[in-house]
């Protein structure tokens, strides 16, 4: 496949990593790990991180995950407990990861597994078999640029919202979160 930019591959790129990103969706998430944290999320290192781990994985996740012995499946299905316990948190107003949340929140759980997550795995992988890999990266680059803009402002979004507000996005988000983690486990087990 020869590497050449293509408008249409790129906005087709960039809007299925946009759904399975799903920035907006987390945005719930992301003001509760910045109230958790006193109130910063380092988004420059967020964003960059999460670029770096799409990228590796876009050049080597099916070779790095032969090595360890996985396969795509078992990738998604790890993933998407993660995201199934997370949206348990958002419904049910509970904590069930007790660990202590670092100072400035960035690289766990928002850039991996929020941001560059298995289901974005996974899915770099399947575009890989249908896009050139220059207008993949264009993609990546477009969506993270996007992101990057709502890590920056989670202030004046949470602000915007009010509490009212976002307490009603979080619960109907969780039940979003809760249904994609469903359909992945559901894709990747047969049931």
């Amino acid at each position: 496949m020869e590497n050449k930019f293509n408008i249409k591959e790129i906005l087709s790129v960039t809007m299925i990593l946009f759904a399975i990103i799903d920035i907006l969706g987390s945005i719930p998430i992301i003001i509760g790990l910045r109230q958790k944290a006193g109130g910063h999320i380092q988004s420059e290192k967020a964003t960059l991180v999460s670029l770096a781990l799409m990228i590796i994985f876009l050049f080597l996740g099916e070779g790095l995950l032969a090595i360890i012995g996985l396969d795509i499946s078992s990738f998604a299905i790890a993933g998407s407990i993660v995201i199934f316990i997370i949206a348990m948190e958002m419904v049910l107003g509970i904590n069930f990861f007790k660990e202590e949340i670092p100072a400035a929140v960035s690289i766990v759980p928002l850039a991996f597994p929020l941001i560059a997550g298995a289901g974005t795995m996974t899915t770099l992988l399947s575009l890989k078999a249908e896009y050139n890999t220059v207008n993949i990266l264009c993609g990546i680059i477009i969506n993270l640029l996007f992101v990057y803009l709502v890590l920056k402002n989670s202030l004046r979004i949470e602000k915007l919202f009010g509490p009212t507000g976002l307490h009603i996005l979080r619960k109907a988000f969780g039940i979003i979160l809760l249904a994609i983690a469903i359909k992945m486990f559901r894709n990747n087990t047969g049931l």
